[in-house]
């Protein structure tokens, strides 16, 4: 009598076909996957953007005008010592940084005749300019 044995498994070359086309499905996949999340963070920099500015206007209604470039930003969640008629906080936490870990720029007034204000968030390389993810994100767009 034969003792066979029947051994189930992969060949090396099994195994060096199947990386392969994993491999080749990530060199195409992977890229379209990244550009996606620079544009999702310039999404959330946007929606942030907006949140400060209804934010910015409920202050405006109960103080009387909008906060010096000085008390920034913050005197959304934390009330500035010169003002009285403070009914915040108006954002449910503190401001938090941009998608990309930069604090946002408010200044008051505007450099631009048609906005009470500018807040900017300088995109990934965290400096004024750029295109692409390293694009400015304002109040103005």
């Amino acid at each position: 009598m034969r003792n066979t044995r029947v051994q189930a498994g992969f060949t090396l070359l099994e195994l060096l076909v199947v990386l392969m086309i994993i491999g080749l499905l990530a060199a195409f996949v992977g890229p379209k996957y990244f550009s996606q999340i620079g544009k999702s963070q310039q999404q959330v920099a946007r929606a942030q953007i907006e949140s400060f500015e209804k934010a910015l206007d409920q202050y405006r209604i109960d103080v009387g005008h909008y906060p010096t470039s000085e008390q920034g930003l913050a005197a959304l969640f934390t009330q500035p010592a010169s003002e009285g008629n403070w009914h915040g906080p108006y954002l449910k936490k503190a401001v938090p940084p941009d998608p990309w870990g930069n604090a946002y720029v408010y200044k008051q007034p505007s450099a631009s005749p048609t906005l009470d204000y500018d807040i900017t968030s300088y995109g990934k390389d965290g400096k004024s300019g750029g295109a692409g993810d390293d694009a400015d994100i304002t109040n103005a767009q």
